[in-house]
C-alpha cells in the first residue's frame, strides 16, 4: 500500500484528499513537488482527526479536548475572535499605473471616499501598499457603505473582507466563518501572497485550506466552475479572505484631472456627457441658458435636479444660470434665419469662456453628437468653436442615440431629462436651419451684431447656485 493510499485511509473524510489532490492540480507544471509536500503536510498536522478505534477512544479525545480548552487562558479564548474584523478593501486599476504621481492619485481617491461615506458609521479611510482600506466602527451600516463606494469614481472594485493574522489556523478558521451564511456544493480557493515571506506558497495556502473546508461543510471541489469562491490574500500586514467581489465605476478620481465647464441644456445627452467627464477625473461646473420669460420656468428645476443627481459623483457643484432671451431677440432681429441656431451656439460658448476663466475650468464640455441634428454636422461644428480660444470637449461625439440613452438610463438622469420642457435653442428656430455653415458665412452673419455688449449684458445677469447631494 503507497502512502497516498494510507494517507486517504487512515483521514475520516476521504473527500478531503480527493479535494487536496484536485486543488493541487492545477499547480503541477509550476510547482512540481507541492502535491506531495502539501500531502505530507497535511498528514501530519491532521493526526487528531484519524479515526480512532473504539469507542473509549473517542470518549477519551473528547473528554482531553474539553480539559484543553477549559484550561485556556481568556486572551487565548478570544485571540481567534478577537482577531477577526471586517472591513472594506479598496482596488484601483488605472491609478496604479501612475509613476511618481501615484500618491497624489491615492490621496484624492481617499478623499473622496471620506467625502462619499460620511454619516455611515466608518471609522478611518487609510492607504495600504496597493490598496485602500476602510475600517468600520461597531454599527457601521454595511449596505449602505456598498452602495456609496459602487458610485466612487476611481474604484475598480472592492470587498468586504475578513482581517486576520497572518496564521494557518487564524486563516482556515476566517474561512470557515466566511462560508457561514452561504449555501454551496463545491468550491474553490485563490491565494495571493503578496508578503513572499510567509513560509507557504500560495498554492500551498490553497491546499491547505481548501482541505479544510472541505472536511467541516462536505463540499466538493471544483476548480473551473464553482459554486463557492473564497480568495485569500497574505498581504504584509495581516491575511484578509472574501467571497464577493463588488464592482466599481472604474476610471479616476474626481478632481485629478483639472475643472471643465459644462453646457447643461436639461436634455438627455448633456448630463451623459458631463458624467464621462466626471468619470475621467475632471472636476465639472456647470452652466445653464435659458430664455425665461419667452420660456417656462421647467428648464432651470430640470437642470438643478439633474446637477443633484450628478453631484453624487461631483461633489458639491456649482451651477451657474445665464439669461439668454435678450441675446436671442438680438439674433432673431438682426440676422439671416438659417444661421441663428449657430449663432445662439457661438454666443454662448463665448459667454461659457468668460464663465470658464471665473472658475478656472480648463475645457468646455458639450453634449454634442455629430450629425445627431442639424446644428451638429462636422461643418457646423468647426465654424461654432473657430471663437473658442480655450478646448471644446465632445465625449458623445461618436455615440448613437440609443448609447446615450442607455447610458442616461444607468447613470440615473435618464427620467429627469424626459420631462417637458421648452430649451432656449428650440426659440425661434427656423424651418430650414443651415447644415453646412462656413465660419466666414458665420462671421459675415453677426457682424451687425455688437457682439461684447451682448455678453457683457449675460453676465451681468448670471446666478450662481450651489448643489450638494444627499443620501437622505
Amino acid at each position: 500500500m503507497t502512502d497516498v493510499q494510507v494517507f486517504s485511509k487512515n483521514v475520516e473524510n476521504d473527500n478531503v484528499v480527493f479535494g487536496l489532490r484536485k486543488i493541487m492540480s492545477l499547480h503541477q507544471k509550476t510547482y512540481p513537488n507541492a502535491l506531495r509536500t502539501t500531502e505530507n503536510r497535511f498528514r501530519m498536522t491532521q493526526r487528531d482527526v484519524i479515526a480512532p478505534t473504539n469507542l473509549s477512544e473517542r470518549l477519551a479525545n473528547n473528554k482531553e479536548s474539553e480539559r484543553l480548552a477549559n484550561n485556556k487562558k481568556p486572551c487565548e479564548q478570544q485571540k481567534t475572535e478577537k482577531n477577526m474584523e471586517e472591513c472594506f478593501m479598496i482596488h484601483y486599476a488605472e491609478v496604479g499605473l501612475k509613476g511618481k504621481n501615484r500618491a497624489f492619485f491615492e490621496k484624492r481617491l481617499v478623499q473622496n471616499v471620506k467625502q462619499s461615506l460620511r454619516g455611515t458609521g466608518y471609522a478611518a479611510v487609510k492607504r495600504l501598499h496597493d490598496r485602500i482600506q476602510v475600517q468600520l466602527a461597531p454599527h457601521a451600516d454595511i449596505a449602505e457603505i456598498k452602495k456609496r463606494l459602487s458610485n466612487v469614481m476611481g474604484i475598480a472594485h472592492f470587498e468586504l473582507v475578513c482581517c486576520t493574522e497572518k496564521d494557518m489556523e487564524a486563516i482556515k478558521a476566517t474561512a470557515l466563518q466566511q462560508t457561514a451564511d452561504k449555501t454551496f456544493q463545491t468550491l474553490k480557493i485563490e491565494t495571493k501572497r503578496s508578503d513572499k515571506t510567509f513560509p507557504l506558497t500560495s498554492p500551498e495556502i490553497s491546499a491547505e485550506v481548501g482541505a479544510y473546508l472541505i472536511r467541516h461543510t462536505g463540499a466538493r471541489a471544483d476548480m473551473h466552475n464553482p459554486e463557492l469562491l473564497c480568495r485569500i490574500e497574505v498581504a504584509q500586514n495581516a491575511a484578509y479572505l472574501y467571497t464577493d467581489k463588488l464592482p466599481g465605476i472604474g476610471g479616476l478620481p474626481v478632481g485629478v484631472s483639472g475643472k471643465v465647464l459644462v453646457m447643461l441644456s436639461g436634455g438627455i445627452d448633456s448630463p451623459v456627457a458631463a458624467w464621462r467627464m466626471i468619470k475621467r477625473g475632471a472636476k465639472a461646473v456647470f452652466i445653464h441658458f435659458y430664455s425665461y420669460p419667452y420660456t417656462d420656468k421647467a428648464s432651470l428645476e430640470k437642470v438643478m435636479e439633474l446637477s443633484h443627481i450628478l453631484a453624487e459623483s461631483n461633489y458639491r457643484s456649482a451651477v451657474y444660470l445665464v439669461p439668454f432671451a435678450d441675446v436671442q431677440q438680438a439674433i432673431v432681429a438682426g440676422t439671416p434665419a438659417p444661421f441663428r441656431v449657430l449663432l445662439y451656439r457661438r454666443l454662448m460658448t463665448r459667454i461659457a469662456e468668460r464663465v470658464a476663466a471665473l472658475v478656472n475650468a480648463e475645457a468646455i464640455v458639450t453634449g454634442e453628437s455629430l450629425a445627431q441634428v442639424a446644428s451638429q454636422t462636422l461643418t457646423n461644428l468647426r465654424a461654432i468653436e473657430a471663437i473658442a480660444d480655450i478646448p471644446i470637449l465632445r465625449p458623445l461625439i461618436g455615440d448613437d442615440k440609443a448609447e446615450i440613452i442607455a447610458q442616461a438610463e444607468q447613470i440615473g438622469t435618464f427620467g429627469v431629462s424626459t420631462l417637458p420642457h421648452q430649451d432656449c435653442c428650440s426659440l425661434f428656430v427656423p424651418k430650414h436651419p443651415a447644415t453646412r455653415a462656413s465660419v466666414t458665412d458665420l462671421e459675415r452673419a453677426e457682424a451687425g451684431l455688437d457682439i461684447a455688449a451682448l455678453v457683457d449684458a449675460a453676465m451681468e445677469g448670471i446666478e450662481r447656485r450651489v448643489v450638494s447631494f444627499s443620501y437622505h
